[in-house]
């Protein structure tokens, strides 16, 4: 979703009533659409300006210079983690603050573009999926790097171990097994192995799972994160693009294009939107992205 963010253009437009309905008049930008922020590419700053509405809800630019008109000229983000709203402390957040600091430096509210997501950040609204993810996550490592099965060490014979002598014995058990293909046992303990397959141990199921569960959160077809679903025996490569845009990624670009439509960063009845065609259409292919060779040019090594 932030790939798709960043790789489009930002462009201006007026509009004009023809008699029937709103028409839009492209109009040459400002000279900030094109660089946002003298420091960075649009590429990088439209992407993590994505970030901070995906999983915070809100995100912040700063403008640094203005035209003569009074307009902003120049922008730089400002990182989500660094803003406190004293007035709005959120995850819902019902309007821009007033009340806006950044590392502990209040700042002029006027001068900062506040965008706000139409839907609530994923680490507030589904803290509990992010955290099973996680933990998942975590868990299928720790399996991963374990050249044996899961298994039971049972001691058969000899004094009774304490229950801090059994720990310890499995935790070196544990540490030699994991640097050795060979663990060594007196003849009073054996190890027994779980009969648990590879897929098992490696909870592939459970990931599947809960990769679909994030796809729910985050408004993505399954599909497109590589989790097989029935209804959708083929997919267009045009198809998936404007079911990614459709589903997860116009909200936030419209959060986006909208905010900079306002009129404290541009004039009234002046609106930016993103170039969403050049993305959604099938004109990029394969054929025109790779260079074209001539086969009748001579390329034979120099006499």
């Amino acid at each position: 979703m932030a790939s798709v963010i960043g790789c489009m253009g930002l462009r201006m437009y007026n509009e004009i009533w023809n008699g029937n309905e709103l028409e839009k008049v492209y109009i040459a930008p400002r000279s900030w659409l094109r660089r946002i922020s003298p420091s960075v590419t649009n590429n990088f700053l439209l992407s993590w300006l994505f970030d901070d509405l995906f999983f915070y809800g809100a995100a912040y630019l700063y403008i640094t210079s203005r035209t003569a008109d009074g307009y902003p000229a120049s922008f730089d983000r400002l990182p989500f983690a660094n803003v406190t709203r004293r007035d709005q402390p959120g995850p819902v957040f019902f309007g821009p603050s007033n009340e806006l600091y950044f590392a502990g430096e209040k700042l002029d509210s006027t001068n900062v573009v506040q965008f706000l997501s139409p839907i609530q950040g994923i680490v507030y609204q589904s803290a509990q999926a992010v955290a099973t993810a996680l933990k998942l996550e975590a868990a299928r490592y720790r399996n991963a790097s374990s050249a044996i099965p899961a298994g039971i060490l049972r001691q058969t014979g000899g004094e009774p171990l304490s229950g801090q002598e059994l720990a310890d014995l499995a935790a070196s058990f544990n540490v030699a097994r994991e640097t050795n293909q060979t663990a060594a046992l007196n003849e009073f303990v054996t190890y027994t192995e779980t009969q648990t397959s590879p897929d098992k141990m490696l909870l592939i199921d459970s990931a599947q799972f809960q990769a679909a569960d994030l796809c729910r959160l985050t408004n993505i077809p399954s599909y497109l994160a590589g989790i097989s679903v029935g209804g959708y025996s083929y997919v267009s490569n045009q198809g998936a693009r404007l079911d990614l845009w459709s589903f997860g990624v116009k909200p936030y670009a419209e959060c986006i294009a909208s905010t900079l439509s306002i009129n404290n960063v541009l004039p009234n009845g002046t609106y930016v939107e993103f170039d969403s065609e050049s993305y959604l259409s099938a004109e990029y292919t394969m054929q025109d992205e790779m260079p074209q060779i001539d086969e009748t040019v001579n390329i034979g090594l120099p006499s």
